[in-house]
């Protein structure tokens, strides 16, 4: 059977698969929600945590913070990713989600600087970095997990919705926020409400977790019990060029991902002089549509192939993304923010939609949770968790346009290495 043939399958093993998917990202969007709600709510505690008198100088200690919480990943991605190939694929996702939990939880109920001094910063950072780790598991087990019980012929769409649940994740953390916003006034969202959203996600954490105990293992025995399973020597070994090709796409793909979703918020705030209940309207409207977007982009995908698909987000990026952070910097509409930011997300879900599923191709099973999950979390860990400082740090120096290069640059290197996908996936040609 080639990859272009339309397999069949019975209505009870369609509806067993849709429940599959429906069950992984359940979760996935739980983490993600934990996860980002740092950032969208750090407007409001950054000054707890941090006090400064300056809000650059907070957002950028806070961002710092978020930042070393992605130097976790790589760790997490090793050990959750070796977990999944070796003990199974549910089990790690799992452990995931408990771990993201009690995160939550150990953040809500945080006491701040003013009470505890500097022990207060020194806690929130290892409580990042805890969930840090257990994120930089989620995406290569939740990617490999969800390319494997995907639909033949319709796995660029199905695989899509791990991104949906991850923007979900995000819109649901801003739409948080929003809300409160609405009903608590800003001396009590510094003061306390902003500790709600971490309560609401380690509630959700529980929730998941009875849906993720339904999951089906995907990973066959033998797989598990190959002799290179979870191994590094097994994928420096034999699967060398695709974990630098994950890397070098990856890298432009998740600085672009954040600059336009969890910095933007603050973009807006620090740069284009909006006020943050405004900002986080728009950032709510555009986040909705870019979870809309991801299904669309990865039917596209199945059309005209995964690679050709990866090549139009780094030449549109490459040409894109400079005018549209300048179009934004002078700019205090937030209709035309609301526009630019959705052209924006557009091309970048070109990358997003299909992300996962193109790592999972590169990878044979015994090793494929660990070889999307490691690869994935270094370049992650260091172009994407970084952007918000890095950005910040831009501006703090004066020379906020050369953020806009530096996304630039690694935009052309995620379409060079988008040329090196193979035109035809060397995995998953059969079920599993």
């Amino acid at each position: 059977m080639t990859v272009t043939e339309q397999p069949h399958y019975t209505a009870e093993e369609k509806r067993k698969r849709v429940f599959a998917i429906i069950s992984a990202s359940s979760g996935n969007l739980v983490e993600w929600f934990d996860f980002y709600v740092y950032s969208f709510a750090s407007i409001y505690f950054a000054s707890q945590f941090f006090p400064s008198g300056n809000p650059t100088a907070e957002f950028l200690k806070s961002a710092a913070v978020f930042a070393v919480g992605f130097l976790m990943r790589p760790i997490g991605g090793w050990l959750f990713g070796r977990i999944a190939d070796r003990v199974g694929r549910k089990k790690s996702m799992v452990i995931s989600v408990l771990m993201m939990c009690g995160g939550s939880l150990a953040i809500a109920v945080l006491p701040t600087y003013a009470t505890i001094g500097v022990a207060a910063p020194i806690l929130l950072l290892l409580i990042r970095m805890f969930q840090g780790l257990s994120v930089g598991g989620e995406y290569g087990t939740t990617a490999t997990y969800m390319s494997e019980v995907a639909l033949r012929g319709q796995r660029g769409f199905f695989s899509s919705f791990q991104y949906v649940t991850l923007i979900g994740g995000q819109l649901l953390a801003v739409l948080t926020v929003v809300i409160m916003e609405q009903f608590l006034t800003d001396a009590d969202l510094k003061a306390w409400g902003w500790r709600i959203p971490f309560v609401v996600g380690a509630i959700a954490a529980l929730i998941s977790l009875v849906l993720r105990r339904t999951l089906h293992e995907t990973i066959k025995a033998e797989d598990m019990n190959h002799k290179e399973a979870g191994t590094l020597a097994g994928i420096f070994k034999n699967h060398r060029a695709a974990f630098i090709t994950v890397i070098g796409y990856t890298a432009g793909g998740s600085l672009i991902f954040y600059t336009f979703t969890t910095y933007m918020q603050k973009y807006l705030v620090n740069t284009s002089g909006m006020a943050p209940k405004t900002a986080s309207v728009v950032m709510t409207g555009a986040l909705f549509l870019y979870m809309c977007m991801q299904p669309l982009f990865g039917m596209l995908a199945d059309r005209i192939g995964r690679r050709h698909s990866m090549m139009l987000f780094g030449g549109l990026g490459a040409l894109g993304t400079y005018p549209i952070l300048a179009m934004l910097h002078g700019n205090s509409s937030p209709y035309v923010a609301f526009a630019l930011i959705t052209v924006a997300l557009a091309i970048v879900s070109l990358y997003t939609s299909i992300g996962g599923l193109v790592k999972a191709e590169m990878f044979p099973p015994e090793v494929r949770a660990l070889g999307v999950g490691f690869s994935y979390a270094i370049a992650n860990a260091i172009f994407g968790g970084s952007a918000e400082f890095v950005a910040l740090s831009f501006k703090n120096a004066g020379h906020e346009t050369g953020f806009f290069t530096y996304v630039t640059i690694m935009m052309v290197v995620a379409f060079l290495f988008s040329m090196r996908l193979p035109k035809t996936p060397s995995y998953l040609h059969t079920d599993h």
